[in-house]
């Protein structure tokens, strides 16, 4: 049996994007150190590449990235860290994430280097403990709402009106389909409550998670006539909110009980858990949760209040919060409450039936948060087909397929872009997607599914209208993302000071010969640039492609700078007490060089072994026939350099171009 380093297990409510995006991260994150991963996901078509008892065993330490119950109780007693799914997202995070996980098996030299933030994260936060219980029961119910609300818009698709027999549109056919859709809808709370509960309690807890989840939906049943307590009345119901209540209540009741009856003898338990769990706990669970079905039902009234008191202040004030929300995260918890909240208003809308305020205003509230969702990957494919040449290969390829994504209802593809630049990036996303919802209300847009993107337009009511709505908001946001990028490279070349340009008799073939390591002045002193001012990796990588070209090593900027990051993407070039090391192998590379820049404030955003920014980028740049031989001959001696202290106090420390060109040079040789 193959045993592992790490072992990990990702899972994100949807199970559809953030799942998998880790799994990917965590596992580039482990091959630049070295080390083997296995990687276990829990995504909606169930657990993959499950972990098996020798495996957990046998490894050295536990990572679990994950929004919902992973069972984790598995890896007890092993050296172990755990955070939502979205703290491991990208290569960085997921190999601090590493590093913090080997550093709890008590290995001084590496706990040493830890942040102290991390540090402070190492025990899961009693709100995070709270939000991936909520989201295990999220992402077993959002199944439901989904095959529900799909089928019974489809079943409008004969008529509004196509499920009532007495209707002149009735079809038999469409009226299965709204009875099966109806089901599968209005379990929606019983499923949210159970598996919140079961995050907690575990099996034991669906039971009583299931029975709070049916009263919640039910409410205290009252005597019309008596106005008694009647188990053949009638009640009101308390929503979403309740199920949210009764699923922790039922999980907690369990752990409760498993203290009481701890005492009971062993042979028992088969007893405790057929018998006097499932029963003590229906009991208690049901008892206060239809004791509180009065104020619950009051509140859960006040919230849609609430909703529609935003609606009435106009659509630009309903819109806004909608699309703030959605695109604030891309399909992390803020994202999610918004969506969690247009399902549960679409299931009431549904149950209300067609033509009801409460149906038109359910609907509406959908169709601009499925609109305020769709836009951020919409927004990546239009700013990389119009401004291709300010994006890098990778993130050109990433937009396109971001169309596929954003046109089915997943936002999370627009993440990877937001990351690299929240500022400006995530208020361009908020401001395109609120744009989007503020016209699918205004233009009266009504969506009964609750997802699908582009696929359900045919029971979308103004589809047309909807579509127009998303497309404006994209192409605004589109184009303010173009115009930061353009600004962005722009800026970049113009902080490049102008270089002499290549003497036009230097024989072509010395671009394929090494350079000798002797020569002296391999680092020339006007491509050591010193006191620039970096907002991020790709600014300086950017930064040193473009002055590559100025210097007549390079002939194109894009290709060195694509040569970067395809380096990057492999595995961080940043090291260690401010020093990285990035290098680009390209047949755009005619001469092979070394560029240096120097940047006091810090690059942040360029995951180095200690977690420090970059202070002193040493650029190698080789042309592409060179690349087994200048490229391993330079880097080895560069990165022999850097583990000497004179050296690093030296480089970084001086203010003098020629200075630091003189030392690197002097350990070239």
């Amino acid at each position: 049996m193959a045993k592992f380093d790490i072992i990990a297990a990702t899972g994100c409510p949807t199970g559809i994007a953030h799942t998998f995006m880790a799994k990917e991260a965590l596992e580039k994150a482990a091959a630049e150190r070295g080390l083997t991963i296995k990687v276990e996901t829990h995504g909606q078509v169930g657990v993959e590449n499950e972990l098996t008892k020798s495996e957990i065993a046998g490894a050295k330490a536990v990572v679990v990235a994950a929004d919902k119950d992973v069972q984790a109780e598995r890896f007890a007693g092993k050296p172990m860290v755990s955070v939502g799914v979205s703290k491991a997202l990208s290569v960085e995070a997921a190999g601090k994430l590493i590093d913090r996980a080997l550093a709890a098996k008590g290995d001084d030299t590496v706990a040493a280097a830890a942040d102290v933030e991390d540090e402070v994260e190492e025990k899961e936060s009693i709100g995070h403990i709270i939000y991936k219980h909520l989201m295990n029961g999220v992402s077993h119910m959002l199944v439901f709402v989904v095959a529900g609300g799909v089928l019974t818009a489809v079943s409008f698709l004969w008529g509004i009106t196509s499920f009532d027999s007495t209707a002149a549109d009735y079809n038999s056919f469409a009226a299965m389909l709204k009875i099966i859709g109806g089901i599968a809808m209005n379990l929606m709370v019983p499923v949210l409550s159970a598996y919140i509960a079961e995050s907690i309690g575990k099996r034991p807890a669906l039971v009583p998670g299931f029975v709070a989840g049916m009263i919640a939906i039910q409410g205290l049943p009252v005597n019309a006539d008596t106005h008694m307590i009647d188990a053949g009345g009638t009640g009101v119901g308390f929503g979403f909110l309740g199920g949210i209540v009764g699923g922790f209540l039922a999980g907690y009741v369990i752990l409760l009980l498993e203290k009481v009856f701890a005492g009971l003898p062993k042979n028992l338990d088969g007893l405790k858990a057929i018998f006097l769990y499932p029963l003590f706990s229906t009991a208690i669970v049901g008892l206060v949760m239809l004791g509180i079905s009065g104020p619950m039902a009051a509140i859960n009234t006040a919230m849609m209040d609430f909703l529609k008191g935003l609606s009435a202040s106009g659509a630009v004030v309903l819109g806004l919060a909608i699309g703030c929300m959605c695109a604030f995260d891309m399909g992390g918890p803020v994202n999610k409450a918004a969506y969690v909240t247009g399902t549960a208003m679409l299931t009431e809308a549904l149950a209300a039936g067609v033509g009801t305020d409460t149906y038109n205003f359910g609907t509406n509230f959908m169709a601009a948060v499925s609109a305020a969702c769709i836009v951020p990957p919409l927004i990546t494919t239009f700013a990389v087909i119009v401004g291709k040449k300010y994006f890098s290969q990778e993130d050109h390829d990433a937009g396109v397929v971001n169309l596929i994504l954003g046109c089915t209802h997943i936002t999370e593809g627009a993440i990877p872009f937001m990351t690299k630049n929240i500022w400006p990036v995530m208020p361009i996303m908020m401001l395109g997607s609120s744009i989007a919802s503020i016209l699918t209300i205004m233009f009266n847009v009504h969506d009964p599914a609750p997802h699908g993107g582009f696929l359900v337009l045919p029971v979308v009511e103004n589809g047309p209208l909807w579509v127009l709505a998303i497309l404006i908001g994209a192409v605004v946001g589109g184009i303010l993302f173009v115009a930061f990028k353009k600004y962005d490279f722009e800026k970049s070349q113009k902080a490049a000071p102008a270089a002499p340009a290549k003497p036009v008799e230097a024989p072509k073939a010395a671009a394929v010969e090494a350079p000798k390591a002797e020569a002296a002045d391999f680092v020339k002193v006007e491509n050591v640039f010193v006191a620039e001012n970096f907002a991020s990796r790709d600014e300086a990588l950017s930064f040193v492609s473009n002055q590559a070209v100025k210097a007549g090593v390079a002939d194109d900027a894009d290709a060195v700078m694509n040569a970067f990051l395809a380096r990057e993407a492999e595995g961080s070039t940043g090291m260690m007490e401010g020093f990285a090391i990035p290098h680009a192998k390209s047949d755009a590379i005619t001469d092979a060089a070394v560029i240096v820049v120097k940047d006091d404030s810090g690059v942040t955003g360029w995951d180095t072994m200690d977690g420090a920014p970059v202070n002193v980028a040493i650029a190698l740049l080789i042309p592409g026939a060179q690349a087994g031989t200048t490229h391993l001959k330079i880097l080895s001696k560069v990165a022999e350099a850097l583990m000497d202290e004179g050296f690093r106090a030296t480089v970084k420390g001086s203010t003098d171009a020629a200075e630091i060109a003189k030392t690197i040079n002097a350990r070239l040789v």
